[in-house]
């Protein structure tokens, strides 16, 4: 078969059937019947020469050959869309820049990131939040220009990506000013029974710091484990317990008083990177906010 050969008609239902797992849907998606979308994935299995589906029961199942294409019109069909979004926003003088980052960064850094570019009229922000996983699977469908996260993607030769180190910074302890100014307390030596709210388990600085206590033998008396950050913020603010994060999640409350810094760890590090797929076109909003690629 030959790629003049290959109707990307067909190849198109067969995606959005794909994608939707069911007949029915796909055909009232595309404004047809059944019977029609069905035909055209008929004569793509047919120019291909293998099967794309197997029925289970009511179930349509994607055959390894399935999956296969399926990959491949992900690709295809996800650089259309992006293609016609960079057209329509080139022609109107808008640049539109598509940011994910994953749910346990801090709001406070990724706004530090982008002020930049807030001033400026002729860009547009879509900025999403997710699991790191989830966000991955938009970027390599093209549907996001780039995530951000405290954690590394392992490397995998099906779905390269690159991921460009930002920065990092120290951890701290911080607490109420009205409780714990003036109070000095080393990590993890000073903490055992203290009362401590933590960024939760699914956090890339979670693991660092049990590491850290527990090479120590010290066991804080954990009140609160949370994933969000902004969450993290307030309680660090209102529960007058000490609560072990980056500084800049609670910035604004350290420049005011609210909260005092009460120790810190250079052994503690949050790491920032930005992940973008190795094949896409410069996009000249993105090297303004990243800087260009080395």
């Amino acid at each position: 078969m030959q790629l003049e050969q290959l109707n990307f008609h067909h190849l198109f239902y067969f995606w959005r059937v794909a994608k939707l797992g069911h007949l029915t849907r796909a055909a009232e998606e595309l404004h047809t019947s059944q019977s029609a979308v069905s035909a055209q994935i008929r004569q793509l299995e047919e120019r291909i020469g293998e099967d794309l589906f197997v029925r289970e029961g009511r179930r349509l199942v994607l055959t390894d050959t399935g999956q296969l294409v399926l990959a491949y019109a992900e690709n295809i069909f996800g650089l259309g869309q992006e293609m016609l979004g960079r057209l329509q926003g080139r022609s109107a003088g808008i640049a539109h820049l598509r940011i994910g980052s994953v749910a346990t960064l801090s709001r406070n850094y990724q706004e530090n990131l982008i002020r930049p570019l807030l001033a400026d009229a002729n860009v547009v922000l879509t900025l999403e939040s997710g699991l790191l996983e989830g966000l991955i699977s938009r970027l390599v469908q093209h549907q996001l220009d780039v995530v951000l996260a405290n954690e590394t993607v392992p490397a995998d030769p099906e779905r390269p990506l690159h991921c460009r180190f930002l920065g990092s910074q120290s951890i701290s302890l911080v607490g109420q000013a009205e409780r714990w100014r003036g109070q000095q307390l080393r990590i993890p030596e000073d903490l055992q029974g203290i009362d401590i709210a933590l960024p939760g388990p699914r956090h890339a600085l979670r693991a660092q710091f049990d590491a850290l206590c527990a090479s120590a033998d010290i066991t804080p008396r954990v009140r609160a484990e949370v994933d969000d950050m902004a969450m993290l913020r307030l309680i660090a603010r209102d529960s007058g317990w000490l609560t072990v994060l980056p500084e800049v999640v609670v910035q604004d409350e350290l420049r005011t008083g609210v909260l005092v810094r009460v120790g810190e760890s250079s052994a503690l590090q949050e790491r920032f990177y930005a992940i973008t797929t190795p094949h896409r076109h410069r996009l000249d909003l993105l090297d303004r906010l990243l800087g260009p690629s080395q």
